[in-house]
């Protein structure tokens, strides 16, 4: 095995100053890839083997035309924390526990259990700006824990409000050096084994993590799927309009500048879902790629857009609003961005979400510090580009990660303006609960940093059946067949991963 950091003797002194200590060593990936790498760990990506019933792959392409520098990816939680309602309910060392609370306080009151030390690195090998803590989802519907909205019906998806796996061991790939880090964290006040013990076992566990990566690849099998693609809306065209009508009227009565009306697909699962995300990550990489094993259920998705970060004391919030295909041509491509960044109307919408963002981060942080870094400036994706703004503050005393989250859950680019009445509106619109689509994906460290994204192109698999859902945001002047081309639009992108998956990769 490669050498090992920390050494026993420091590993011992640095005991003395938390109960989270990583172990890790760092081995060469020129021959590996983030995906084959992650199916050595996770090897049943079939979408029913209970052999890894909890796992993630998180992937990045920073502004849609670069690789982000890490990919992270874990197998086997120490704990699985779910919710729904109120109703918490926690899986560890195969017992179930529940209690009453809200989601973001119980998250809050986990992590302050675990006091990460930090590993000084050597030949310049740092930890990757994640390595423990939770990955997981908040669906749209904890926002009523955050706020009061009418009852909905029931939903017509068996989903999990919420759900965060905790881990203690991490692989993150690191492509700017092309090296694997393998992570053990050893949390040294459980059990009641010695400190040699504890950093023994995170050896052994090194070394089978080493060697899971040394063997070889074994893909997964299937029979390519006979007939096209069937998928179903949960509204046909002529509702979808209607109801766009609907909110113009709730906008010109003067309730809301703005509201984000969505459509829900149903299409039949006839591959394993790790083919549709092989495929996804092809047609539409994006800042922010995810394969999630939740039991029973799997997200994939390939958003775009981020819902908040938190490093240290720095909120970080980057609303997207305004798009425009990719130009066949150069000199198309830059037309169309000029066409972009002078519509008066992308402008008004965008700097209206650029302003109830500043008012979600000036919720958590010292108002004088909240600021736009950067406003309206275009970024770049596979097959089309966004306006994007970035706006920053500094946490205010007593206010932390988790209350920057609620403060800014869900996204406003997702709902409308304003938020609250916004989303009385879709209640009252959209047939069926919107379920994870508005909601986050995101990872928490022990240290109270996050990474969150905004679920959009994203795809829920259940019971052989996969929710995909998408919409567009609607002003006065929206012309409502347009509209409904904008939904199914985006939709396409994730339909034409299902076809490219089917058709074999």
């Amino acid at each position: 095995m490669p050498a090992v950091t920390p050494t026993f003797a420091e590993f011992r002194r640095l005991a003395s100053l938390g109960n989270v200590v990583p172990v890790y060593t760092t081995i060469v990936a020129d021959l590996l890839s983030p995906v084959s790498a992650f199916l050595k760990l996770a090897p049943q990506i079939d979408g029913r083997s209970a052999t890894r019933p909890y796992h993630f792959l998180l992937e990045s392409v920073e502004g849609g035309e670069h690789l982000g520098r890490y990919t992270f990816f874990g197998v086997d939680p120490f704990q699985v924390v779910s919710c729904r309602g109120n109703r918490i309910t926690t899986l560890r060392g195969g017992r179930r526990t529940e209690e009453c609370g809200q989601i973001f306080d119980y998250l809050r009151q986990t992590g302050a259990q675990y006091h990460p030390v930090h590993v000084p690195s050597r030949s310049g090998e740092a930890l990757p700006p994640f390595s423990a803590g939770a990955v997981g989802y908040l669906a749209y519907e904890v926002v009523r824990q955050l706020e009061r909205l009418p009852p909905r019906v029931e939903p017509d998806v068996d989903l999990d409000d919420a759900v965060f796996m905790y881990f203690a061991n991490l692989v993150a790939f690191d492509h700017v050096q092309h090296r694997l880090f393998l992570i053990v964290n050893v949390v040294t006040e459980e059990g009641s084994e010695s400190l040699r013990a504890k950093y023994d076992a995170a050896l052994r566990e090194l070394g089978r993590l080493e060697r899971a990566l040394a063997r070889p690849l074994r893909l997964p099998r299937f029979r390519p799927p006979r007939g096209p693609l069937r998928c179903r809306s949960n509204m046909t065209r002529a509702r979808y309009q209607a109801v766009v009508e609907r909110g113009q009227e709730y906008i010109r009565a003067g309730d809301v500048f703005q509201v984000v009306l969505s459509q829900r697909l149903k299409v039949p699962v006839r591959v394993p879902p790790f083919q549709v995300y092989r495929a996804l990550r092809v047609v539409n990489p994006s800042p922010y790629m995810y394969y999630l094993r939740l039991g029973k259920a799997t997200v994939l998705g390939s958003s775009p857009e981020m819902l908040v970060k938190v490093a240290g004391r720095q909120v970080e919030y980057r609303p997207i609003a305004g798009t425009r295909p990719r130009g066949r041509t150069e000199e198309e491509d830059r037309r169309l961005e000029q066409e972009l960044k002078s519509s008066e109307k992308e402008r008004a919408e965008h700097v209206m979400l650029v302003d109830l963002g500043r008012n979600d981060v000036g919720r958590v942080s010292d108002f004088s510090t909240v600021r736009p870094q950067a406003l309206m400036f275009v970024e770049r994706y596979s097959h089309v580009m966004h306006l994007v703004s970035q706006i920053t503050g500094q946490l205010r005393s007593g206010a932390d990660g988790y209350s920057a989250l609620a403060a800014c859950f869900p996204a406003g680019t997702l709902t409308g303006a304003p938020k609250v009445r916004a989303m009385e509106i879709i209640d009252e619109l959209e047939p069926t609960r919107r379920g994870i689509y508005g909601g986050s994906v995101l990872y928490l460290d022990f240290s109270g940093n996050l990474n969150s994204c905004i679920v959009i192109r994203t795809v829920v698999v259940k019971d052989q059946l996969a929710y995909l859902q998408a919409g567009a945001g609607i002003v006065a002047d929206s012309v409502p067949a347009l509209e409904y081309e904008e939904s199914m639009s985006k939709a396409r992108a994730l339909l034409k991963a299902f076809e490219m998956a089917e058709k074999g990769l």
